[in-house]
Order: C-alpha cells, then structure tokens, then sequence
C-alpha cells in the first residue's frame, strides 16, 4: 500500500530538490494534519520523512521505476514553517505531523492507518530512517536482496544509530522464505520472532 522514504532518499530522484525560499503570503493554514481526498482515493502511496519541511513537489502524485503513480503524504514535525503547509496544499500533497522536533514512529504509524487505511507500510529510507522505526521497536520483517556483485564501495548501513535517536540493543530476526528470484539472486526474508 506504501513506501516510506527518508528527506535524503526523496533528494536522490523523487522529488524537483528543495523547495526555494516561501513568503507569508496570507492566511497561514494551522499546524494540523491535511488529507487530499483525491490523492487518498488513489489508495497507494509515497511517505515522505521530512521533518523539516524543505522538499519541492510539482504534484500530488510520484511516478517513478515503472511503477503505478501514487499520492505523496508528507510526515512533517512542528518545526515546519507555516508556508510550507500552504505550498504543499497548493501543491495537493498530504502531510501528517508527527512530533515536535523528532518524528514519533508510532504516531505517524497511527495516523496512516486512521486516516489513510494504511496496514502495510514498506521502509525503503536510509539508515537513519530505518533505524528510528527499529528503535520503537516497528520493524516485523526484514526483506533483503543478495546479487554476486563486488563493487569494492563504502556500502550504505540499513539501520543506523545516531546520538539524536533512542538507543536499541541488538534485535532478532528468524528466517520466514529465501527465494531464487532469477539466477544467482536471492530474495531473503525474515520475521520478528
């Protein structure tokens, strides 16, 4: 039903960069949740982590890697500035806000599901993104694609711990399905116990 990825991994491709510099322009909208009911009839969607408020959007739907266009919900803390919330009404995007300076996994877990119908959500961010859904303990599956490839890069971490965010101990998964997806490659699953 949806992906959620993090500021930096919509920078990387979904989105037109970082939106310029916004003006008062009137009428400031509250700091509370906003639902394009067009875009939640789609029924398939794109979650934004943009605590900030700074990505540029020229829709309220993403099409992206072949796949069918989705509406974008924005996850949004109060620290978002007030004409942000107009561009992106303006802009027919959705946001949900979600904690004050951090983003409250759970909350905004809750507010997808109430407000959208959202029961299954894909993690698709970086390691930061992933990791604050794993440090409230969110995580039931882990799903992850082995390719024979060495290409001698630094790598990106799936889960990251950093100062800002709780701390977690180790966390256990126990093996569900590994299939051959096509030759060589393996798609591995795993579940919480």
């Amino acid at each position: 039903q949806a992906t959620l990825y993090g500021t930096t991994t919509m920078l990387g491709g979904y989105v037109d960069g970082k939106v310029s510099p916004l003006s008062a322009n009137g009428e400031e909208p509250q700091k509370k949740d906003w639902v394009n009911p067009a875009g939640k009839e789609m029924g398939r969607f794109i979650i934004a982590v943009d605590p900030a408020g700074e990505l540029a959007y020229s829709g309220p739907t993403l099409e992206k890697k072949g796949r069918p266009a989705a509406h974008v919900i924005e996850a949004l803390t109060e620290q978002v500035a007030p004409e942000y919330l107009s561009y992106l009404q303006n802009q027919g995007v959705s946001y949900l806000f979600a904690g004050e300076k951090r983003l409250n996994c759970t909350l905004l877990l809750e507010k997808l599901h109430r407000l959208f119908g959202i029961n299954k959500l894909m993690l698709a961010g970086g390691g930061i993104v992933n990791g604050s859904f794993l440090a409230e303990n969110l995580v039931d599956e882990l799903s992850l694609v082995i390719a024979p490839v060495a290409d001698g890069g630094n790598g990106v971490r799936s889960f990251t711990q950093v100062d800002f965010l709780p701390s977690w101990p180790p966390t256990a998964f126990h093996l569900k399905e590994v299939q051959t997806v096509v030759p060589n490659v393996l798609w591995v699953r795993y579940t919480r116990p």
